[in-house]
């Protein structure tokens, strides 16, 4: 029953044709039938073992918090269960490749849910970094950041044993984004946490510079990742906004794309090119014969299709792989590693 499902996975759901929200499981059994009588959900469990037993499931969302991720994707998986799973896949890089390799074992689909990757704005922005248009791919700046008081304090992500930080959360999406850009995996050469007041262990935001040798060009690429959870008020009185961008630069000029993370409700491509006027656009749709989507469907209803399609059997138009999760997390663990910060505790289930 957590609050990121219903964008996540309901809604998407209702316009899928092949998917059936059947039932939500939680450990306060009131809270979920409430749940599930707002969203028009049939069954409820009071435990999440009852749901991965059930033969009425097929597939199973989980959007626990990271620390408790490999046990229960674990758990699915090892009753026959596919998993799409919330971002960061878990709090060790190799939790994750445990659970793929299961996966794999099982004939399983275990998907990382980079929701972002699969809606066309981003896809475009990615084409258009990297395609020779402009140039070579000199530098990546990927922010996100979010006005303090946005989360509560005792929010999830704020909890060291749960694996929270800024890094493990919108963190994540920075590195992703740059990895995916740059096509290769980086050296992280500098990493600076703000902390969190009173919990020496939680980054409230993070600052990490990276370097890629991407294999398609001969030049390297830095990249800068900068997240914060709770971005303080300027002078201690006036809200910023909420920054969600992502920057190429490249050697013939420089795309920005603001709003990456939730194109579907706001979202502008900037390109500004050498010797060029400025200009600025939108992209809510796949072009092309055979492209799938409608200008509504937001980057979790992209995701939903890719994750549909892989379990039937079909290829998706674009997938995530196990081996980008797993070298997702172990950039993450080296950001922590360089930042000076303690890594996120393991779990403690055995599998």
């Amino acid at each position: 029953a957590a609050a990121i499902a219903p964008p996540a996975v309901i809604l998407p759901a209702r316009s899928h044709p092949g998917v059936v929200i059947q039932a939500v499981a939680a450990r306060d059994e009131k809270r979920a039938r409430l749940f599930a009588a707002k969203h028009g959900i049939p069954l409820v469990f009071s435990t999440y073992q009852q749901m991965l037993d059930s033969p009425d499931i097929d597939a199973i969302y989980n959007p626990l918090p990271n620390g408790l991720h490999f046990e229960w994707t674990m758990k699915a998986l090892k009753a026959g269960k596919h998993v799409l799973l919330e971002k960061p896949s878990s709090s060790t890089s190799e939790e994750t490749r445990q659970m793929f390799a299961l996966a794999s074992e099982r004939k399983l689909v275990l998907l990382e849910a980079f929701h972002y990757r699969f809606h066309p704005a981003n896809q475009k922005f990615r084409e258009m970094a990297t395609d020779g248009t402009l140039g070579k791919l000199l530098s990546i700046e990927v922010r996100m950041a979010l006005l303090d008081g946005f989360f509560n304090k005792n929010d999830i992500r704020f909890n060291y044993d749960l694996g929270g930080g800024a890094t493990t959360d919108m963190g994540c999406y920075t590195i992703s984004y740059a990895r995916w850009l740059a096509g290769s995996e980086p050296t992280v050469e500098f990493a600076r946490p703000d902390i969190f007041t009173g919990r020496p262990q939680i980054d409230r935001a993070m600052t990490a510079d990276l370097v890629f040798h991407p294999p398609s060009q001969s030049t390297p690429v830095h990249a800068k990742i900068q997240c914060d959870l709770a971005q303080p008020w300027r002078w201690g009185i006036l809200p910023r906004l909420p920054d969600m961008t992502v920057t190429a630069t490249c050697e013939k000029g420089k795309i920005i794309l603001d709003g990456f993370p939730l194109p579907t409700l706001l979202h502008s491509l900037t390109i500004v090119e050498t010797n060029q006027p400025k200009r600025s656009e939108t992209c809510h749709r796949f072009q092309g014969e055979g492209a799938i989507g409608e200008e509504w469907w937001t980057t979790y209803r992209y995701q939903l299709e890719a994750f549909v399609d892989k379990v039937r059997g079909r290829e998706p138009q674009l997938w995530i792989s196990g081996e980008d999760s797993v070298a997702q997390m172990k950039v993450l663990e080296a950001v922590y590693a360089k930042s000076g910060l303690e890594p996120r505790p393991a779990s403690t289930y055995k599998p």
